[in-house]
Protein backbone atom coordinates (compact mmCIF):
# COMPACT_ATOMS: atom_id res chain seq x y z
CA UNK A 1 0.00 0.00 0.00
CA UNK A 2 1.61 3.31 -0.73
CA UNK A 3 0.68 6.71 1.19
CA UNK A 4 1.46 9.57 0.24
CA UNK A 5 0.80 12.64 2.99
CA UNK A 6 -1.25 15.47 0.73
CA UNK A 7 0.36 18.67 0.41
CA UNK A 8 -2.34 20.56 0.49
CA UNK A 9 -2.70 20.18 4.12
CA UNK A 10 0.83 21.68 5.28
CA UNK A 11 1.76 24.52 6.87
CA UNK A 12 2.70 27.51 5.40
CA UNK A 13 6.41 27.09 6.83
CA UNK A 14 6.70 23.75 5.91
CA UNK A 15 5.82 24.56 2.26
CA UNK A 16 8.56 27.18 2.10
CA UNK A 17 10.23 24.90 3.43
CA UNK A 18 9.96 22.52 0.48
CA UNK A 19 10.48 25.42 -2.15
CA UNK A 20 13.49 26.64 -0.81
CA UNK A 21 15.07 23.59 -1.58
CA UNK A 22 14.71 24.53 -5.08
CA UNK A 23 14.79 28.17 -5.10
CA UNK A 24 18.23 29.25 -6.91
CA UNK A 25 20.96 30.93 -4.48
CA UNK A 26 18.71 30.08 -1.31
CA UNK A 27 19.85 27.15 1.29
CA UNK A 28 17.53 25.85 3.99
CA UNK A 29 18.90 24.65 6.97
CA UNK A 30 17.23 21.95 9.12
CA UNK A 31 18.52 21.19 12.58
CA UNK A 32 18.30 17.62 13.12
CA UNK A 33 16.02 17.55 16.48
CA UNK A 34 13.68 20.07 14.95
CA UNK A 35 13.13 18.59 11.54
CA UNK A 36 9.85 17.26 10.90
CA UNK A 37 9.60 13.79 9.16
CA UNK A 38 8.32 15.77 6.10
CA UNK A 39 11.30 18.22 5.94
CA UNK A 40 13.88 15.65 6.25
CA UNK A 41 11.88 13.88 3.20
CA UNK A 42 12.41 17.20 1.36
CA UNK A 43 16.27 16.92 1.75
CA UNK A 44 16.31 13.47 0.89
CA UNK A 45 14.52 14.27 -2.20
CA UNK A 46 16.79 17.44 -2.59
CA UNK A 47 20.05 15.00 -2.42
CA UNK A 48 21.09 16.99 0.99
CA UNK A 49 20.76 13.81 2.68
CA UNK A 50 20.08 9.77 2.41
CA UNK A 51 18.67 6.97 5.46
CA UNK A 52 22.22 6.10 6.06
CA UNK A 53 23.19 9.56 6.94
CA UNK A 54 20.17 10.23 8.96
CA UNK A 55 20.21 6.35 10.45
CA UNK A 56 24.44 7.62 11.83
CA UNK A 57 23.01 11.09 12.83
CA UNK A 58 20.69 9.66 15.22
CA UNK A 59 22.96 6.68 16.42
CA UNK A 60 25.35 9.95 17.27
CA UNK A 61 22.87 11.45 19.52
CA UNK A 62 22.33 7.84 21.26
CA UNK A 63 26.30 7.72 21.37
CA UNK A 64 26.79 10.92 23.40
CA UNK A 65 23.61 10.84 25.43
CA UNK A 66 22.27 7.45 26.47
CA UNK A 67 25.03 5.87 28.28
CA UNK A 68 27.36 8.79 29.24
CA UNK A 69 27.09 12.73 29.20
CA UNK A 70 23.78 12.89 30.80
CA UNK A 71 23.00 9.35 30.56
CA UNK A 72 19.37 8.70 29.72
CA UNK A 73 19.28 5.20 29.66
CA UNK A 74 16.58 4.57 27.49
CA UNK A 75 17.73 2.19 24.95
CA UNK A 76 17.45 -1.73 25.68
CA UNK A 77 18.41 -3.22 22.34
CA UNK A 78 20.00 -1.23 18.89
CA UNK A 79 19.41 -2.88 16.21
CA UNK A 80 22.91 -4.10 14.69
CA UNK A 81 21.38 -4.01 11.24
CA UNK A 82 19.95 -0.58 11.32
CA UNK A 83 22.51 1.04 9.29
CA UNK A 84 22.39 -1.89 6.16
CA UNK A 85 18.55 -1.61 6.55
CA UNK A 86 19.23 2.28 5.70
CA UNK A 87 21.16 1.09 2.58
CA UNK A 88 18.76 -0.38 1.14
CA UNK A 89 16.45 1.66 1.71
CA UNK A 90 18.01 4.61 -0.40
CA UNK A 91 19.00 2.77 -3.27
CA UNK A 92 14.86 0.93 -3.52
CA UNK A 93 14.37 5.40 -3.11
CA UNK A 94 16.15 5.97 -6.14
CA UNK A 95 15.15 3.00 -7.93
CA UNK A 96 11.60 2.60 -7.15
CA UNK A 97 10.49 5.62 -5.00
CA UNK A 98 9.14 6.13 -1.85
CA UNK A 99 7.04 3.25 0.18
CA UNK A 100 5.41 5.84 2.13
CA UNK A 101 6.42 9.29 3.90
CA UNK A 102 8.40 6.88 6.89
CA UNK A 103 10.57 5.69 4.00
CA UNK A 104 14.20 5.57 5.19
CA UNK A 105 13.01 6.95 8.44
CA UNK A 106 14.25 5.63 12.18
CA UNK A 107 11.47 4.93 14.64
CA UNK A 108 12.09 3.56 18.28
CA UNK A 109 10.11 1.36 19.71
CA UNK A 110 9.15 0.73 23.96
CA UNK A 111 10.38 -2.96 24.59
CA UNK A 112 6.98 -4.57 24.83
CA UNK A 113 6.53 -4.65 20.93
CA UNK A 114 7.52 -7.98 19.73
CA UNK A 115 10.55 -7.96 17.35
CA UNK A 116 11.43 -10.84 15.41
CA UNK A 117 14.95 -9.68 15.27
CA UNK A 118 16.08 -8.12 18.74
CA UNK A 119 15.14 -9.60 21.86
CA UNK A 120 10.97 -8.39 23.52
CA UNK A 121 11.70 -8.17 27.51
CA UNK A 122 8.92 -6.12 29.13
CA UNK A 123 11.73 -4.54 30.62
CA UNK A 124 12.39 -7.31 33.12
CA UNK A 125 15.30 -9.81 33.65
CA UNK A 126 12.88 -12.68 33.44
CA UNK A 127 12.08 -12.66 30.26
CA UNK A 128 16.12 -11.21 29.38
CA UNK A 129 16.87 -12.27 25.92
CA UNK A 130 13.74 -13.57 24.89
CA UNK A 131 12.98 -13.71 20.70
CA UNK A 132 9.06 -13.44 19.86
CA UNK A 133 8.44 -15.48 17.08
CA UNK A 134 7.28 -12.93 15.13
CA UNK A 135 6.75 -8.89 14.74
CA UNK A 136 3.62 -7.16 16.43
CA UNK A 137 1.48 -6.50 13.87
CA UNK A 138 2.17 -2.61 13.91
CA UNK A 139 5.75 -2.93 13.95
CA UNK A 140 5.65 -5.12 10.85
CA UNK A 141 3.34 -2.09 9.76
CA UNK A 142 6.41 0.51 9.89
CA UNK A 143 8.77 -2.29 8.18
CA UNK A 144 6.25 -2.77 5.56
CA UNK A 145 6.06 1.15 5.14
CA UNK A 146 9.90 1.69 4.89
CA UNK A 147 10.55 2.59 8.49
CA UNK A 148 13.70 1.46 10.28
CA UNK A 149 13.07 -0.24 13.82
CA UNK A 150 16.22 1.96 14.88
CA UNK A 151 16.22 0.97 18.84
CA UNK A 152 14.14 -1.29 21.62
CA UNK A 153 13.18 1.23 24.51
CA UNK A 154 13.50 0.87 28.20
CA UNK A 155 10.10 1.05 30.09
CA UNK A 156 8.63 0.42 33.26
CA UNK A 157 8.46 -3.09 34.26
CA UNK A 158 5.47 -5.05 32.61
CA UNK A 159 4.44 -1.81 31.62
CA UNK A 160 3.68 -0.77 35.31
CA UNK A 161 4.67 1.48 37.89
CA UNK A 162 7.77 3.83 38.00
CA UNK A 163 10.27 4.59 34.94
CA UNK A 164 12.84 1.62 35.69
CA UNK A 165 12.80 -1.99 35.68
CA UNK A 166 14.94 -4.81 36.83
CA UNK A 167 16.56 -5.72 33.43
CA UNK A 168 17.14 -1.69 32.13
CA UNK A 169 17.42 0.18 35.02
CA UNK A 170 16.10 3.83 35.61
CA UNK A 171 15.39 6.24 32.98
CA UNK A 172 16.25 9.87 33.01
CA UNK A 173 14.55 13.09 31.91
CA UNK A 174 16.60 15.17 29.74
CA UNK A 175 15.13 17.98 30.93
CA UNK A 176 15.92 17.96 34.47
CA UNK A 177 18.03 14.33 35.43
CA UNK A 178 16.67 14.70 38.57
CA UNK A 179 12.89 14.32 37.29
CA UNK A 180 11.26 11.17 36.34
CA UNK A 181 10.50 10.92 32.86
CA UNK A 182 6.80 8.88 33.99
CA UNK A 183 6.05 5.46 33.13
CA UNK A 184 5.71 3.59 31.80
CA UNK A 185 7.07 4.48 28.16
CA UNK A 186 9.63 6.35 29.68
CA UNK A 187 12.14 5.47 27.58
CA UNK A 188 9.83 6.36 24.77
CA UNK A 189 9.43 9.70 25.79
CA UNK A 190 13.00 10.89 26.98
CA UNK A 191 14.43 9.31 23.75
CA UNK A 192 11.77 11.28 21.54
CA UNK A 193 12.55 14.26 23.36
CA UNK A 194 16.18 13.84 23.49
CA UNK A 195 16.04 13.36 19.50
CA UNK A 196 17.02 9.94 19.15
CA UNK A 197 14.96 9.19 16.61
CA UNK A 198 11.97 10.76 14.62
CA UNK A 199 8.84 8.98 16.15
CA UNK A 200 8.57 6.52 18.76
CA UNK A 201 6.03 4.06 19.82
CA UNK A 202 4.63 3.71 22.95
CA UNK A 203 1.87 1.48 24.66
CA UNK A 204 -1.28 2.83 26.88
CA UNK A 205 -3.22 1.42 29.66
CA UNK A 206 -3.64 3.61 32.04
CA UNK A 207 -1.74 6.79 31.25
CA UNK A 208 1.79 5.14 29.98
CA UNK A 209 1.76 7.39 26.42
CA UNK A 210 0.33 10.33 28.10
CA UNK A 211 2.29 10.57 31.09
CA UNK A 212 5.68 10.31 29.49
CA UNK A 213 4.94 12.87 26.60
CA UNK A 214 3.77 15.43 29.58
CA UNK A 215 6.93 14.77 31.38
CA UNK A 216 9.06 14.83 28.66
CA UNK A 217 7.31 18.12 26.71
CA UNK A 218 6.14 15.76 23.15
CA UNK A 219 3.18 15.19 21.54
CA UNK A 220 2.16 12.01 22.34
CA UNK A 221 -1.45 9.91 21.29
CA UNK A 222 -3.64 7.53 23.18
CA UNK A 223 -5.74 5.88 20.29
CA UNK A 224 -9.03 5.05 20.10
CA UNK A 225 -9.19 1.44 21.70
CA UNK A 226 -8.94 -0.68 18.25
CA UNK A 227 -7.87 2.18 16.09
CA UNK A 228 -3.98 0.25 16.22
CA UNK A 229 -3.57 -3.14 17.05
CA UNK A 230 -2.44 -4.57 19.85
CA UNK A 231 -1.05 -8.38 18.25
CA UNK A 232 2.14 -8.90 20.11
CA UNK A 233 2.09 -6.54 22.55
CA UNK A 234 3.17 -7.92 25.87
CA UNK A 235 -0.23 -7.62 27.44
CA UNK A 236 -1.47 -5.51 30.79
CA UNK A 237 -5.22 -5.58 29.95
CA UNK A 238 -6.60 -5.90 26.81
CA UNK A 239 -9.76 -3.59 27.54
CA UNK A 240 -7.41 -0.81 27.81
CA UNK A 241 -4.41 -1.80 25.83
CA UNK A 242 -3.58 0.69 23.33
CA UNK A 243 -0.32 1.56 20.74
CA UNK A 244 0.32 5.09 20.16
CA UNK A 245 2.86 7.61 18.61
CA UNK A 246 4.97 9.91 20.55
CA UNK A 247 6.29 12.64 18.59
CA UNK A 248 8.35 16.21 18.46
CA UNK A 249 5.68 17.83 16.11
CA UNK A 250 1.57 17.18 15.92
CA UNK A 251 2.97 16.98 11.78
CA UNK A 252 5.25 14.13 12.84
CA UNK A 253 2.58 11.82 15.03
CA UNK A 254 -0.35 12.51 11.62
CA UNK A 255 2.29 11.50 9.16
CA UNK A 256 3.25 8.32 11.12
CA UNK A 257 -0.27 7.03 12.55
CA UNK A 258 -1.84 6.36 9.39
CA UNK A 259 0.76 3.64 8.56
CA UNK A 260 -0.81 1.59 11.47
CA UNK A 261 -4.12 1.92 11.07
CA UNK A 262 -5.86 -0.98 9.27
CA UNK A 263 -7.93 -4.17 10.69
CA UNK A 264 -5.74 -7.31 12.50
CA UNK A 265 -7.33 -10.38 11.68
CA UNK A 266 -5.73 -11.60 14.88
CA UNK A 267 -7.18 -8.29 17.19
CA UNK A 268 -10.80 -8.38 17.19
CA UNK A 269 -10.60 -5.43 18.38
CA UNK A 270 -9.29 -3.40 15.24
CA UNK A 271 -12.89 -4.71 13.63
CA UNK A 272 -14.44 -1.57 15.68
CA UNK A 273 -12.15 0.59 13.33
CA UNK A 274 -13.80 -0.40 9.94
CA UNK A 275 -14.66 2.71 7.75
CA UNK A 276 -13.37 4.58 10.75
CA UNK A 277 -9.97 4.81 9.98
CA UNK A 278 -7.39 6.65 7.83
CA UNK A 279 -3.92 5.60 6.46
CA UNK A 280 -3.40 9.63 6.08
CA UNK A 281 -3.64 11.61 8.56
CA UNK A 282 -1.40 14.54 7.78
CA UNK A 283 -5.26 15.65 5.65
CA UNK A 284 -6.45 17.01 9.33
CA UNK A 285 -3.46 19.52 9.47
CA UNK A 286 -5.39 22.42 9.43
CA UNK A 287 -3.82 25.82 11.22
CA UNK A 288 -7.24 27.11 11.39
CA UNK A 289 -8.89 24.30 13.03
CA UNK A 290 -9.64 26.30 16.23
CA UNK A 291 -11.97 28.70 14.31
CA UNK A 292 -15.65 27.82 15.19
CA UNK A 293 -14.42 24.93 17.71
CA UNK A 294 -16.19 24.09 20.64
CA UNK A 295 -13.98 22.98 23.51
CA UNK A 296 -14.92 21.82 26.93
CA UNK A 297 -12.22 22.41 30.40
CA UNK A 298 -12.22 19.40 32.92
CA UNK A 299 -11.28 22.14 36.00
CA UNK A 300 -11.92 19.55 38.46
CA UNK A 301 -8.29 18.64 37.19
CA UNK A 302 -6.42 21.59 37.93
CA UNK A 303 -5.64 23.93 41.25
CA UNK A 304 -2.67 21.25 41.88
CA UNK A 305 0.11 24.00 40.97
CA UNK A 306 -0.02 27.26 39.78
CA UNK A 307 2.30 27.30 37.00
CA UNK A 308 0.68 24.54 35.78
CA UNK A 309 -2.73 25.92 35.71
CA UNK A 310 -0.94 29.67 34.41
CA UNK A 311 0.28 27.69 31.36
CA UNK A 312 -3.01 25.72 30.74
CA UNK A 313 -5.43 29.18 31.27
CA UNK A 314 -2.21 30.92 28.75
CA UNK A 315 -3.30 27.90 26.28
CA UNK A 316 -7.19 28.36 26.58
CA UNK A 317 -7.01 32.31 25.61
CA UNK A 318 -4.64 30.93 22.80
CA UNK A 319 -8.02 28.67 21.21
CA UNK A 320 -10.22 31.94 21.69
CA UNK A 321 -7.66 34.24 19.85
CA UNK A 322 -7.98 31.61 17.21
CA UNK A 323 -11.81 31.90 17.41
CA UNK A 324 -13.01 28.59 19.82
CA UNK A 325 -15.69 28.92 22.54
CA UNK A 326 -14.22 27.37 25.53
CA UNK A 327 -17.24 26.15 28.28
CA UNK A 328 -16.78 24.86 31.63
CA UNK A 329 -18.24 20.83 32.22
CA UNK A 330 -18.04 18.70 34.84
CA UNK A 331 -17.59 14.84 34.83
CA UNK A 332 -20.32 13.63 37.12
CA UNK A 333 -19.41 12.68 40.91
CA UNK A 334 -19.75 8.89 40.89
CA UNK A 335 -17.94 8.66 37.73
CA UNK A 336 -14.53 10.66 39.61
CA UNK A 337 -15.10 8.79 42.35
CA UNK A 338 -15.35 5.27 40.66
CA UNK A 339 -12.65 5.36 38.19
CA UNK A 340 -10.11 3.75 40.19
CA UNK A 341 -12.38 1.18 41.16
CA UNK A 342 -13.46 0.54 37.49
CA UNK A 343 -10.18 0.48 36.09
CA UNK A 344 -8.57 -1.64 38.64
CA UNK A 345 -11.55 -4.06 38.85
CA UNK A 346 -10.45 -4.39 35.00
CA UNK A 347 -6.18 -4.22 34.95
CA UNK A 348 -5.59 -7.05 37.88
CA UNK A 349 -7.34 -9.72 36.52
CA UNK A 350 -6.56 -9.45 32.84
CA UNK A 351 -2.95 -9.09 33.37
CA UNK A 352 -3.13 -12.19 35.46
CA UNK A 353 -4.84 -13.97 32.66
CA UNK A 354 -3.98 -12.78 29.81
CA UNK A 355 0.26 -12.25 30.48
CA UNK A 356 -0.15 -16.23 31.02
CA UNK A 357 -1.37 -16.30 27.50
CA UNK A 358 1.35 -13.99 26.48
CA UNK A 359 3.76 -16.53 27.84
CA UNK A 360 3.03 -19.65 26.82
CA UNK A 361 3.95 -18.30 22.63
CA UNK A 362 7.52 -17.74 23.88
CA UNK A 363 10.40 -20.30 23.40
CA UNK A 364 12.81 -21.39 26.17
CA UNK A 365 13.13 -21.53 29.55
CA UNK A 366 11.14 -18.51 31.12
CA UNK A 367 7.76 -18.77 33.24
CA UNK A 368 4.41 -19.62 32.64
CA UNK A 369 2.16 -17.74 34.32
CA UNK A 370 2.17 -14.94 37.39
CA UNK A 371 3.14 -17.67 39.97
CA UNK A 372 5.79 -18.29 38.07
CA UNK A 373 6.87 -14.46 37.58
CA UNK A 374 6.48 -14.19 41.42
CA UNK A 375 8.87 -17.28 42.13
CA UNK A 376 11.47 -15.60 39.77
CA UNK A 377 11.22 -12.36 41.05
CA UNK A 378 11.72 -13.65 44.88
CA UNK A 379 15.25 -15.34 44.13
CA UNK A 380 16.59 -11.52 43.42
CA UNK A 381 16.88 -9.04 46.08
CA UNK A 382 20.30 -7.13 45.53
CA UNK A 383 22.02 -5.88 42.37
CA UNK A 384 23.75 -8.63 40.40
CA UNK A 385 27.21 -7.82 38.89
CA UNK A 386 25.56 -7.60 35.13
CA UNK A 387 23.45 -4.58 36.22
CA UNK A 388 20.38 -6.29 36.94
CA UNK A 389 18.30 -4.80 40.22
CA UNK A 390 15.69 -5.69 42.26
CA UNK A 391 12.21 -4.06 41.57
CA UNK A 392 10.11 -4.46 44.99
CA UNK A 393 7.56 -1.44 44.04
CA UNK A 394 6.44 -3.55 40.72
CA UNK A 395 7.00 -7.03 42.13
CA UNK A 396 4.71 -6.15 45.26
CA UNK A 397 2.33 -5.45 42.39
CA UNK A 398 2.61 -8.72 41.42
CA UNK A 399 0.94 -9.70 44.84
CA UNK A 400 -2.32 -7.92 44.15
CA UNK A 401 -2.69 -9.13 40.73
CA UNK A 402 -2.03 -13.20 41.43
CA UNK A 403 -4.67 -12.34 44.20
CA UNK A 404 -7.36 -10.89 41.16
CA UNK A 405 -10.48 -13.14 40.55
CA UNK A 406 -10.17 -15.01 36.91
CA UNK A 407 -12.36 -13.46 33.98
CA UNK A 408 -15.53 -15.27 35.16
CA UNK A 409 -15.15 -13.35 38.32
CA UNK A 410 -18.88 -11.20 38.97
CA UNK A 411 -17.20 -8.21 39.58
CA UNK A 412 -14.76 -8.30 36.79
CA UNK A 413 -18.16 -9.18 34.93
CA UNK A 414 -19.84 -6.27 35.44
CA UNK A 415 -17.63 -3.58 34.79
CA UNK A 416 -16.71 -4.84 31.48
CA UNK A 417 -20.20 -5.16 30.55
CA UNK A 418 -21.88 -2.81 32.09
CA UNK A 419 -19.71 -0.07 33.84
CA UNK A 420 -17.12 0.42 30.77
CA UNK A 421 -19.99 0.90 28.83
CA UNK A 422 -21.57 3.52 31.22
CA UNK A 423 -18.95 5.44 31.13
CA UNK A 424 -18.19 5.66 27.59
CA UNK A 425 -21.71 6.81 27.12
CA UNK A 426 -21.57 9.65 29.73
CA UNK A 427 -18.67 11.02 28.60
CA UNK A 428 -19.39 10.87 25.31
CA UNK A 429 -23.30 12.10 26.12
CA UNK A 430 -21.38 15.10 27.72
CA UNK A 431 -19.64 16.26 25.11
CA UNK A 432 -22.85 15.76 23.16
CA UNK A 433 -24.85 17.78 24.96
CA UNK A 434 -22.67 20.58 24.87
CA UNK A 435 -21.73 20.77 21.12
CA UNK A 436 -18.20 19.68 21.91
CA UNK A 437 -15.33 19.12 19.81
CA UNK A 438 -12.42 17.95 22.98
CA UNK A 439 -12.57 17.77 26.44
CA UNK A 440 -9.41 19.57 27.70
CA UNK A 441 -7.52 19.42 31.05
CA UNK A 442 -3.63 19.47 32.29
CA UNK A 443 -2.68 15.74 31.27
CA UNK A 444 -0.47 16.15 34.79
CA UNK A 445 -1.89 18.40 37.10
CA UNK A 446 2.25 19.26 38.52
CA UNK A 447 5.52 19.18 36.57
CA UNK A 448 7.09 15.88 37.02
CA UNK A 449 8.01 14.06 40.00
CA UNK A 450 11.49 13.85 41.40
CA UNK A 451 12.98 10.26 40.25
CA UNK A 452 12.85 9.16 43.31
CA UNK A 453 9.21 9.47 44.59
CA UNK A 454 8.27 7.44 41.78
CA UNK A 455 9.93 4.41 42.92
CA UNK A 456 7.06 3.38 45.07
CA UNK A 457 4.31 4.83 42.84
CA UNK A 458 0.66 2.84 42.75
CA UNK A 459 -1.32 1.87 39.80
CA UNK A 460 -2.73 5.30 37.80
CA UNK A 461 -6.50 4.15 39.21
CA UNK A 462 -5.71 4.71 42.74
CA UNK A 463 -5.05 8.54 42.74
CA UNK A 464 -6.89 11.68 40.88
CA UNK A 465 -5.34 11.59 37.18
CA UNK A 466 -7.60 12.69 34.98
CA UNK A 467 -6.02 9.97 32.42
CA UNK A 468 -7.79 6.84 33.10
CA UNK A 469 -11.25 8.14 31.50
CA UNK A 470 -9.66 7.78 28.18
CA UNK A 471 -9.28 4.25 29.00
CA UNK A 472 -11.90 3.51 31.05
CA UNK A 473 -14.59 4.73 27.71
CA UNK A 474 -11.58 3.88 24.84
CA UNK A 475 -11.47 7.16 24.12
CA UNK A 476 -8.42 9.04 21.80
CA UNK A 477 -6.45 11.25 24.18
CA UNK A 478 -3.86 13.67 22.29
CA UNK A 479 -1.42 15.39 24.81
CA UNK A 480 0.39 18.59 23.46
CA UNK A 481 3.02 20.65 25.02
CA UNK A 482 1.59 24.23 26.33
CA UNK A 483 4.98 25.53 27.94
CA UNK A 484 7.31 25.10 30.48
CA UNK A 485 7.55 26.20 34.27
CA UNK A 486 10.03 28.50 35.38
CA UNK A 487 12.28 25.66 36.67
CA UNK A 488 12.03 24.64 32.66
CA UNK A 489 10.00 21.67 33.18
CA UNK A 490 7.46 20.82 29.97
CA UNK A 491 3.38 21.56 30.70
CA UNK A 492 1.03 19.22 28.62
CA UNK A 493 -2.94 19.38 27.72
CA UNK A 494 -4.78 16.97 26.94
CA UNK A 495 -7.29 16.93 24.33
CA UNK A 496 -9.86 14.24 24.54
CA UNK A 497 -12.21 13.56 22.53
CA UNK A 498 -15.35 10.47 21.67
CA UNK A 499 -14.21 7.37 19.50
CA UNK A 500 -12.47 7.90 16.39
CA UNK A 501 -12.11 11.76 16.52
CA UNK A 502 -8.43 11.47 16.08
CA UNK A 503 -8.82 13.60 12.68
CA UNK A 504 -10.27 16.34 14.96
CA UNK A 505 -8.32 15.92 17.64
CA UNK A 506 -5.35 16.16 15.16
CA UNK A 507 -6.68 19.20 13.72
CA UNK A 508 -7.33 21.51 17.06
CA UNK A 509 -3.86 20.58 18.45
CA UNK A 510 -2.07 20.65 14.98
CA UNK A 511 -3.96 25.04 15.76
CA UNK A 512 -3.02 25.24 18.96
CA UNK A 513 0.55 24.14 18.00
CA UNK A 514 1.03 26.18 15.44
CA UNK A 515 0.11 29.74 17.76
CA UNK A 516 2.61 28.47 20.93
CA UNK A 517 5.22 26.39 19.72
CA UNK A 518 6.71 25.14 22.97
CA UNK A 519 8.45 22.35 21.94
CA UNK A 520 11.63 22.96 22.59
CA UNK A 521 15.76 20.64 22.65
CA UNK A 522 16.26 19.56 26.16
CA UNK A 523 19.31 21.40 28.46
CA UNK A 524 20.63 17.92 28.45
CA UNK A 525 20.97 17.16 25.29
CA UNK A 526 21.54 19.96 22.85
CA UNK A 527 22.38 19.68 19.19
CA UNK A 528 25.77 17.86 18.46
CA UNK A 529 28.18 19.98 15.96
CA UNK A 530 27.85 19.38 12.71
CA UNK A 531 24.19 18.45 13.06
CA UNK A 532 22.03 20.78 11.10
CA UNK A 533 21.16 19.16 7.36
CA UNK A 534 21.80 22.39 4.60
CA UNK A 535 20.94 21.96 1.09
CA UNK A 536 20.53 24.46 -2.00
Amino acid sequence: MQYFPNIRSLTVAVLMVLLSATAPGKAAEIELTQATIIELNAAMDAGALNSEQLVQRYLDRIAAYDQQGPTLNTVMHLNPNALARARELDLERKTTGRRSPLHGIPVIIKDNLDTADMPTTAGSFMLDGSLPPDDAFVVQQLRDAGAIILAKLNLSEFASGGALNSLGGVIANPHHLGRTPSGSSGGTGSAIAAGFASMGLGTDTGGSVRGPSSANGIVGLKTTHGLLSRDGVVPLALSFDTVGPMTRSVTDLAVSLGVMTGVDPADKSTQKSTGKSYTDYSQFLDADSLKGARIGVARVFMGDDGEVDWLVESALQSMRDAGAEIIDVEFPDWLLESRGKFYRAIRYPEFKAQIAEYLATLDGDYPKDLEGLISEAMTLNAAREDGVIPNPSRWSLMQKEVKATDLEGFEYQAVKKHALPLVAQTIAGLMNSNTLDAIVYPTSSSPADLIERPAGTSEPGSGGSPVILANLSGFPDLILPIGFTGRGMPVTLSLMGTAFSEPRLIGLAYALEQRLQAIRTPVHTPPLPGSAIRYD
